[in-house]
């Protein structure tokens, strides 16, 4: 007798059935198929998501932070976002941090057992100093991951703000959260390889959702990375491309007006626009942050 409780990410793909005697070309084109799906899937949970997005810059604004729980690939995907944020918008580290089942040795390779350390979820949550200010967001293909679960319930215990990402529509996480994206991507090309669609699919929400929260926090203009931070000769490269382009000037002056703000775009580029000193333009830009604070605390007390 078929399970009626297998998760939707367990089940076997139909159209799988004939896959080992597929051709390469027809393997790869299948798995494109597969894929072409997630991003109508996405559009479905829009709403979800920017709910998430507003919670997410209301935390930042003061002073909390983000954290992605997860095990396996969701855990690394987590990670991985968590890890690419600051240097692309110039947050400190420590705005958005990524919890991996199994801790960092996890990110090489599989720890087994991980995923049902309840106890580890609790103590690697409380060792970051995690508070009522911060928000979680757990991430699980299935839903219910022990681990993952275990600390969105710390969170609720404390009144921290608890989000979940899953590919399950009939899942315990459901239960433990003030908001799910539901991404119902159905089954994998290879049952239970929830590295494949779920992972695509979990990996473009939280682009979405980090891009988006920090748009709205002023940190990208124009569709430009104005907050990168030039700690390589790619993103010096980068961020002197954006100034070029910011200020309508040359990439030499551009280049001199970064060395001047000691690497801060968004000041190079006010301080040629405008025709003032680093300190100057420096100043403009802590005025008008406190002005647009001001304004979305007046907003919020409506």
């Amino acid at each position: 007798m078929a399970r009626t409780d297998r998760a939707a990410t367990e089940r076997r793909n139909p159209r799988s059935r004939d896959l080992d005697r597929m051709t390469s070309l027809e393997t790869v084109r299948f798995i494109n198929e597969e894929d072409r799906k997630i991003a109508s899937v996405i559009s479905k949970e829009a709403k979800r998501i920017a709910w998430i997005v507003d919670n997410v810059v209301k935390a930042l604004r003061e002073d909390g932070r983000v954290f992605y729980v997860g095990a396996g690939t969701s855990g690394r995907l987590g990670v991985l976002d968590a890890t690419e944020v600051p240097s692309t918008f110039g947050l400190p580290r420590t705005a958005f941090q990524g919890i991996i089942a199994g801790g960092w040795r996890a990110l090489r390779r599989s720890i087994e057992g991980a995923e049902d350390d309840r106890n580890a979820a609790e103590a690697q949550l409380e060792r970051t100093g995690f508070c009522k200010r911060d928000i979680l967001i757990g991430l699980s293909a299935s839903g219910r991951t022990p681990f993952v679960l275990a600390a969105m319930r710390k969170a609720g215990r404390i009144g921290a703000r608890c989000y979940g990402i899953t590919c399950n529509p009939s899942s315990e996480m459901a239960r433990v959260t003030d908001v799910i994206v539901t991404l119902r991507v159905g089954p994998e090309v290879l049952a239970g390889s929830s590295r494949m669609k779920c992972g695509t699919a979990q990996k473009m929400v939280l682009n979405i959702i980090s891009t988006a929260s920090m748009i709205r926090l002023g940190r990208a203009q124009r569709g430009l990375m104005t907050h990168v931070q030039p700690r390589s000769q790619k993103l010096q490269r980068r961020a002197v491309r954006i100034i070029s382009e910011v200020a309508e000037v040359d990439l030499a002056s551009a280049e001199k007006a970064l060395a001047r703000s000691k690497g801060d775009v968004k000041t190079a580029a006010l301080m040629l626009r405008l025709g003032v000193s680093a300190k100057r333009g420096k100043e403009i830009i802590l005025n008008s942050r406190r002005t647009a604070e001001r304004i979305h605390s007046l907003i919020q007390a409506r």
